[in-house]
């Protein structure tokens, strides 16, 4: 139960990052391709802060080197693709629907929600192998 919260609280942490980025290039950019644009930001930014949160607070990952860190962090990315396509289906269908800042938002964090559930199955059982 005590992995379920920190993992829920960790993912948390990385949405904020994740939508705050995207935010961010919105504020800055607001041109061509500019929700694209942030959304892979935010992807971005995301994945990274959740990287280092789930291998040091989740899976207590410790890597042989720089090389190995490397390979699981490639490792964790193509487990990635498979959450990211959740995450981004509910972004855009949001933006489609409400066409608001906030509700694609919502969306966005939605989305993330679920593809983190994936994710950790995933993680768990292909990357850092507990």
């Amino acid at each position: 139960m005590k992995l379920a919260v920190v993992y829920t609280l960790l993912a948390i942490v990385a949405t904020a990052f994740n939508i705050g980025s995207q935010d961010i290039v919105i504020r800055v950019y607001d041109g061509a391709y500019a929700v694209t644009l942030s959304i892979l930001v935010g992807t971005a930014v995301g994945l990274i802060v959740k990287y280092v949160l789930d291998k040091r607070f989740i899976f207590r990952f410790k890597a042989q080197g720089a090389a190995h860190d490397a390979k699981t962090f490639a490792l964790y990315t193509l487990m990635g693709v498979i959450t990211t396509i959740i995450f981004w289906g509910f972004e855009y269908a949001f933006d489609a629907i409400f066409e608001t800042k906030e509700l694609r938002y919502l969306g966005g964090a939605i989305g993330l929600g679920i593809g983190y559930l994936v994710k950790y199955r995933l993680d768990k059982k292909f990357v850092f192998r507990v």
